[in-house]
């Protein structure tokens, strides 16, 4: 019943036990992972998991950390990546990151904007990542109208206002396992007030593992954790929380 929309599985973290652990995962209620890129490589091998493996997705996409390296050649890289291989379901991760500033701001915001053409031009939704970036992220968004094509902000760690706008947009919120971090207030009143139609649910594994595996290493099995916070915090079953927000992912994702 659980569709995990973003994890990294292709990760050096799972070189020991991948195979193992991506074959536990239907037994661990698991139906669906999609698994963005983060550069050109790793879209590469995201895409040959997803091969391998039926319940895995693909996206194709080059992270803020990565765009200093970019190109024109490496948009049609990413073009022909998509074009070619019917298991890539959208365009990222991009977006920007502040936190961080690994590159400058405008050298991120262009190839931001250069992704989102693409994805525009290819009719694929965006996974965008936005870290310390919230205004810029929320005006590229609006401005290349990329809600129209469809966008979800991966692990949002924004509040509740900005969550608002997003969603009259038709953009979904992603929720990660920070949501069961005891200090985390904001991302939980962002479940509280947020439609549940407009949630997904995601482990960004092998980061960011929720209460009680904080600290360790993240996987898509984990992701019950977040299912399980939502119900808590928005009083359904958790049931209920894994069948809308399994449906919302598939359908943002094109996924039958």
């Amino acid at each position: 019943m659980l569709f995990d929309s973003h994890a990294h599985l292709n990760d050096e973290r799972f070189e020991e036990d991948r195979e193992e652990l991506i074959n536990s995962l239907r037994e661990k209620q698991v139906d669906f992972v999609v698994n963005p890129g983060a550069d050109i490589e790793s879209s590469i091998t995201s895409i040959e998991l997803a091969k391998k493996y039926d319940f895995i997705y693909a996206a194709v996409g080059v992270h803020p950390h990565d765009v200093g390296e970019l190109d024109e050649t490496s948009i049609d890289t990413l073009r022909k990546l998509a074009v070619e291989n019917e298991k890539v379901v959208a365009i990222g991760e991009i977006g920007l990151d502040y936190y961080y500033d690994t590159y400058p701001k405008e050298v991120q915001k262009e190839w931001f904007k250069k992704q989102i053409e693409l994805a525009n031009e290819l009719k694929l939704p965006i996974i965008i990542h936005d870290r310390d970036a919230h205004g810029d992220t929320f005006d590229i968004i609006k401005n290349t109208k990329s809600s129209e094509i469809g966008c979800v902000l991966h692990c949002y760690s924004g509040n509740v206002e900005l969550a608002k706008e997003y969603i009259k947009m038709g953009c979904y919120i992603s929720i990660p396992g920070t949501v069961t971090f005891k200090n985390n207030k904001k991302t939980r009143e962002v479940v509280r007030e947020i439609p549940l139609e407009h949630l997904l649910i995601e482990t960004d594994s092998p980061y960011m593992a929720p209460e009680p595996h904080r600290g360790k290493r993240n996987d898509p099995s984990l992701v019950q954790f977040v299912a399980d916070r939502i119900a808590q915090e928005k009083g359904i079953s958790y049931e209920e929380v894994c069948r809308v927000t399994n449906e919302n992912a598939k359908r943002f994702f094109g996924i039958k």
